[in-house]
């Protein structure tokens, strides 16, 4: 005996809701048209889940351009003939952190553009975001692979950051070069009265390494700051420590820098954050932009969860919570390796609004 189903409307069905007009609907790229790589990308805004969260950013990071663009209000009644000259007298005073690994890998290159070109105004990084631009002005780094044993490497003298291969004897250089450089420093402490912090350290460096290759040099050329409050927290901490072993003294003020950090925040007309990765290098700029009850912009791109409760895995919207970004800011996080987002991005924003920041345009 056959069974019928009988269906009663609305009760396996729900009914629908009305769709406001303007909702996006989804739909990607059409190869058909060939391969243009601007309208694919552009395709992501529609394309649905990561690559929206793309597109989104691409929206965010455009409107802190666009918003840097603006005349300048007046600090204090004062307003000096280059804003840029210090950041924070730009109309939208650009934040980017970025971990050691991004500096290790090829989006060096990404951040040095934005440096070489003042498309940034403050950056902020671990010890590794410094030495290793650093050290790669004085020696390669390889690519190798993620499955090569360690007990090898380390027989050969290499030292494997992920799929990358950075030679022993690229520290030794990076001895030989650091070492005189703190024994001036130490001296000009003493003689000058000069009282150092990471920052100033670093300006220093990037002077001293004088190659167009790295960031540092950049940020030095265009006065873009650049703090490090872990600036022991690797191979320039072993030099610390081996320097001050036979030449004790040299000091570094932590306190002096954090003061100069979230002064610019403070002082800014408005702030954008563009975080690479996690850790102290996200959590120094965040909690600079809390002294101005949070930034404007935010874009976040790594790949950690916040299931554990880490500041890194931590989505926008725990920062608004605690004063970090602004309530009525619209941030974005894209969950991805920013090997891969970030240059896109910033194919996306700053390299095709160069008119805006360098006077040249690129179509």
């Amino acid at each position: 005996m056959a069974h019928h189903i009988h269906r009663i409307p609305g009760h396996v069905y729900r009914q629908t809701d009305p769709i406001s007009e303007d909702t996006p609907k989804v739909q990607g790229y059409d190869f058909n048209q060939g391969v243009d790589y601007r309208a694919l990308l552009q395709s992501y805004l529609n394309t649905g889940f990561q690559a929206t969260r793309f597109g989104l950013a691409v929206q965010e990071i455009n409107n802190m351009i666009e918003r840097r663009q603006q005349p300048v209000k007046a600090v204090n009644g004062f307003v000096e003939e280059d804003p840029s000259s210090c950041p924070c007298l730009m109309s939208c005073t650009i934040f980017l952190s970025y971990t050691s690994n991004l500096i290790s890998c090829g989006v060096r290159e990404s951040i040095r553009y934005l440096a070489e070109h003042k498309m940034v105004d403050v950056l902020v990084t671990t010890a590794g975001g410094i030495e290793e631009d650093l050290i790669k002005c004085l020696g390669p780094v390889y690519i190798g692979d993620f499955t090569m044993s360690g007990k090898d490497l380390y027989k050969k003298g290499l030292n494997r950051t992920g799929n990358l291969l950075m030679l022993e004897e690229n520290y030794v250089k990076f001895d030989d070069w650091m070492m005189p450089i703190l024994k001036q420093m130490l001296v000009e402490q003493n003689t000058q009265g000069v009282r150092w912090t990471p920052s100033k350290m670093i300006h220093r460096l990037g002077k001293e390494i004088n190659n167009p290759e790295s960031v540092c040099y950049w940020a030095y050329k265009n006065n873009i700051p650049v703090f490090s409050p872990a600036l022991t927290d690797g191979a320039i901490g072993d030099m610390f420590y081996l320097f001050s072993a036979e030449n004790p003294g040299l000091i570094l003020d932590i306190i002096e820098d954090v003061s100069k950090v979230n002064n610019i925040a403070v002082a800014a007309n408005s702030t954008g954050m563009i975080i690479l990765g996690g850790g102290l290098a996200k959590h120094h700029i965040c909690n600079a932009n809390t002294w101005r009850d949070g930034a404007d912009y935010a874009v976040y791109v790594n790949t950690a969860q916040e299931f554990d409760g880490c500041d890194s895995g931590a989505r926008p919207d725990e920062a608004v919570s605690w004063g970090k970004i602004t309530t009525n800011a619209k941030p974005v996080k894209v969950f991805g390796d920013a090997t891969i987002i970030f240059p896109l991005l910033v194919a996306e924003t700053f390299a095709v609004n160069t008119k805006a920041t360098t006077g040249k345009k690129n179509e």
